[in-house]
């Protein structure tokens, strides 16, 4: 058997019942491309989401189009399927039981369908702690590795079982760990995923970011056309137009294996006035020459590598 597939029933799982009731698993990103994506290669399904997604980043569109992929050509008919229902703290197991098709009138938001035959059901609170983990993935389609679908498969009981046949609560290795700790390393993975993500903008994805996060602190932002380089990527102010303090430069450099240095600082520091406020955002951090620079400069400069600049996305945007 293969590796089972995980269908999100929507946002907290808001269609898990239509799911069970209806025999049936759903996705919904791509409502307004229509019945002829079904039979796209990856390439055509691409162009097609970049067609009627022009506003969407290369990133959003690969996301979009890998996952749609997956339901459409990469699920086959017999293939296992898996999706949750919070409140019940349940997974159901189906198989899968058509081609895909068309049809929004079955969920409006989500108008790629397949048939699933729903046949078993697994308590979470009855796996390992490992693989109630591997659900964690944020994706609205994925597949489970091989280790997670064999402990489902085992664990798994007929949908009309009664509830004493189902296994009782995985018993977890004993070990000295306090809540504290288990939130302090939930925290430090997410800060890295969100900092991985960080590191995946192409420098004007990133640059418009930063723009964003001055204009959620309440900064007027105006940012500079693609093209050469003029020293000044990000122009911020109250007003938007510099009449009003604080006056802030930004030079932003997107290259997370580049450690920018005390000349790089001076450089664009050249011309910068009393009054000027100045912010230097560097994804690959930060010499030790540079920090120096900036700590006796004549003019305020804040330096922010991916650490501060997660912080500051986190707190303000």
């Amino acid at each position: 058997m293969g590796n089972i597939w995980v269908v999100r029933a929507g946002r907290n799982a808001a269609h898990i019942d239509t799911f069970i009731d209806k025999g049936m698993i759903a996705i919904g990103m791509s409502e307004h491309i229509g019945a002829e994506a079904i039979k796209d290669t990856r390439k055509e399904l691409a162009s097609r989401t970049a067609k009627v997604h022009p506003d969407w980043s290369k990133h959003q569109r690969a996301n979009h189009v890998g996952q749609l992929f997956r339901f459409l050509s990469e699920m086959t008919v017999g293939d296992t399927v898996a999706t949750y229902n919070q409140s019940l703290r349940r997974y159901f197991l189906g198989t899968v039981a058509s081609e895909p098709r068309y049809e929004p009138s079955a969920i409006q938001e989500m108008p790629y369908l397949r048939s699933v035959t729903w046949e078993q059901r697994v308590a979470r609170d009855s796996l390992s702690l490992g693989t109630r983990n591997s659900f964690g993935a944020i994706q609205t389609i994925f597949r489970l590795k091989a280790e997670a679908s064999s402990e489902i498969r085992k664990v798994a009981v007929p949908l009309d079982a009664p509830e004493d046949a189902e296994p009782p609560k995985a018993v977890e290795p004993s070990i000295d760990t306090t809540f504290d700790d288990i939130r302090a390393e939930v925290v430090e993975k997410a800060a890295e995923f969100i900092e991985d993500l960080l590191s995946g903008l192409d420098p004007y994805e990133m640059q418009e970011l930063v723009a964003g996060v001055l204009r959620a602190m309440g900064y007027k932002t105006r940012v500079s056309s693609k093209g050469a380089d003029r020293g000044v990527d990000i122009f911020a102010s109250p007003d938007g137009l510099g009449l009003q303090e604080p006056r802030i430069f930004v030079e932003v450099k997107h290259r997370p294996n580049t450690t920018m240095g005390s000349q790089e600082l001076r450089a664009f520091m050249g011309g910068r006035q009393l009054g000027d406020r100045c912010l230097y955002v560097s994804t690959g951090g930060f010499t030790k020459d540079a920090r120096y620079e900036a700590e006796r400069s004549n003019v305020p400069l804040t330096l922010v590598g991916l650490s501060e600049l997660r912080t500051l996305l986190i707190e303000h945007y």
